[in-house]
């Protein structure tokens, strides 16, 4: 007969981060004990025919408000971040389609440095609050109307 298993977190093991401090040296602290909290991506300058598509809203209603900006601007630019990488591209594509292949597509990657806040769980232990940075993808998607 087997012997029973020991749990899984017993067998998983504890990896702590290490991060990059300004002097050039290292920091190794345990993810454990901080709260990530993401902050919000610097914008590109926001135009009226500017879309920035995320995976929080509805599909349908970022089509539809594609779609209503094209029909007030030859041209509009569709924007996407990370996971929202994917949704924009079928967005310009869904409204390619639908127009019967009259509109055109030019589209232009990047990365787009984010930066993350790591604050301490407990305020009263000694910890200090620690940003980092990382490195995300970007599309963006110029959807128009070609001059006759």
């Amino acid at each position: 007969m087997a012997e029973p298993r020991s749990p899984v977190s017993a067998s998983v093991p504890h990896n702590p981060m290490v991060l990059p401090t300004p002097e050039g040296s290292t920091l190794e602290m345990d993810p454990v004990e901080y709260t990530l909290r993401k902050r919000l991506p610097r914008k590109l300058p926001k135009r009226r025919n500017d879309v920035y598509v995320n995976m929080k809203t509805d599909f349908k209603a970022q089509l539809a408000r594609c779609q209503k900006l094209l029909d007030a601007h030859r041209e509009i630019c569709i924007h996407g971040l990370g996971l929202a990488i994917n949704r924009a591209i079928n967005i310009a594509l869904q409204l390619q389609t639908s127009s019967q292949g009259a509109l055109q597509l030019a589209a232009n990657t990047s990365t787009v440095e984010l930066i993350d806040d790591l604050e301490p769980e407990d305020p009263d232990e000694a910890g200090e609050p620690l940003t980092r940075t990382r490195n995300n993808s970007a599309i963006h998607i110029k959807v128009f109307y070609p001059k006759l």
